[in-house]
């Protein structure tokens, strides 16, 4: 009875190794998994975390290597925005307590985008809000991108929303490395988040960056009440439009947003997405974005594993952990800084860290039924 257990248990195990094996061949070949085994990665049990972050990153280090890009945001214009995307605090429809503002003076951004360079970031994201630009306003960021451009070897992203095909000229033609316009969900789960402007839109304005020869960066927020099939969908969407870089945002639930009943998300969960979309989209970068420090919490170096970029010091309107704490959990865990410029050699070299005090217990700690006594 015993022997025929273990074979049993052998078996099992011999065909578990075989799923993440075919995981990686299947990622590494170009192949596109079924939405069966898709939805396995999110929920089966009998698909367990860990071999799965070792698949994804199998993947991640064909392509990346131990390198993780840092991001970091510029929130140029805050508020005032004429759309109703439920998860946005800078919604028309939104009541959150946020800091409003037009579009920062150049000098301000341009200053911005010196510390960013500065801090070691590989790609500057300036971002506004607002439905999409002006003629006069994608002139004016034209002359923006160019000037950041001229002063400081970095990466520059735009999202600035809905955009045509000239805008998007002419904003390739100053020197513009990425467009940023997120797809945030399957086309069938879209009208539940915003009624302002469809799904279509956003691919269209996919395209015509595609077209003025831009990288584009479109990613997902997780934790809208969508299903597993439309996150599932939303990556092979991504996939076939060979994004080639996707953050994964997940939901931060902001005080004044119309997302009334978000999906609970666990550290665990949270990840399983991270490895699905790293292996739907093997040669993207994946970005771990908004929501990582919320909802991976004591996990958060494992999105490494499947990830390779993340933002450094926050969000739109949501504050991040300190960069010092991230560049030190990055090391933590084995994985190199890439960035741009001169500070790449002084970021990146090894610290030790500060040492710090060693606190002694007090006998009230040691002994805590005697203090009580007293």
């Amino acid at each position: 009875m015993q022997t025929i257990l273990c074979g049993n248990f052998e078996k099992a195990t011999t065909m578990k190794q075989n799923l993440y094996q075919e995981l990686i061949q299947t990622s590494l070949q170009d192949e596109l998994l079924s939405d069966a085994v898709c939805q396995q990665i999110l929920t089966s049990a009998d698909v367990e975390l860990l071999p799965l972050l070792d698949a994804a990153y199998q993947v991640r280090k064909t392509y990346f290597r131990n390198e993780v890009q840092l991001h970091i945001l510029n929130n140029a214009q805050n508020g005032h925005c004429p759309e109703d995307c439920h998860y946005c605090a800078q919604a028309r429809s939104a009541t959150a307590e946020i800091e409003t503002y037009s579009l920062k003076p150049d000098a301000e951004i341009l200053a911005e985008a010196r510390a960013a360079y500065e801090s070691g970031a590989y790609r500057y994201c300036i971002v506004m809000s607002g439905r999409g630009p002006t003629p006069k306003r994608v002139q004016h960021l034209a002359q923006l991108i160019h000037a950041v451009k001229t002063e400081y070897p970095i990466e520059v992203c735009l999202s600035v929303g809905l955009l045509n095909a000239e805008a998007a000229r002419t904003l390739k033609a100053a020197g513009l490395d990425r467009l940023n316009h997120n797809l945030n969900t399957s086309e069938a789960h879209y009208p539940k988040i915003c009624s302002t402007h469809t799904y279509q839109d956003r691919m269209e304005t996919l395209r015509a960056a595609q077209t003025a020869g831009l990288a584009c960066c479109s990613g997902v927020i997780v934790g809208m009440g969508e299903e597993n099939a439309d996150l599932i969908q939303a990556a092979k969407t991504l996939r076939r439009l060979q994004v080639e870089s996707i953050p994964v945002n997940f939901f931060l639930p902001i005080s004044g947003t119309q997302i009334a009943a978000p999906s609970a998300l666990t550290p665990d969960y949270c990840l399983r997405v991270l490895c699905l979309y790293r292996f739907l989209n093997p040669r993207a970068e994946i970005r771990i974005a908004a929501g990582r420090e919320h909802h991976l919490r004591s996990l958060e170096a494992m999105a490494l594993y499947p990830a390779n970029s993340l933002f450094l010091e926050g969000y739109l309107n949501a504050t991040g952990t300190a960069a010092s704490r991230t560049l030190q959990m990055i090391r933590d865990a084995g994985f190199t800084v890439k960035m741009n410029g001169e500070v790449a050699e002084r970021i990146t070299s090894p610290r030790t860290p500060a040492p710090s005090d060693v606190v002694i217990k007090e006998l009230e700690v040691l002994r805590p039924r005697m203090a009580s006594a007293d």
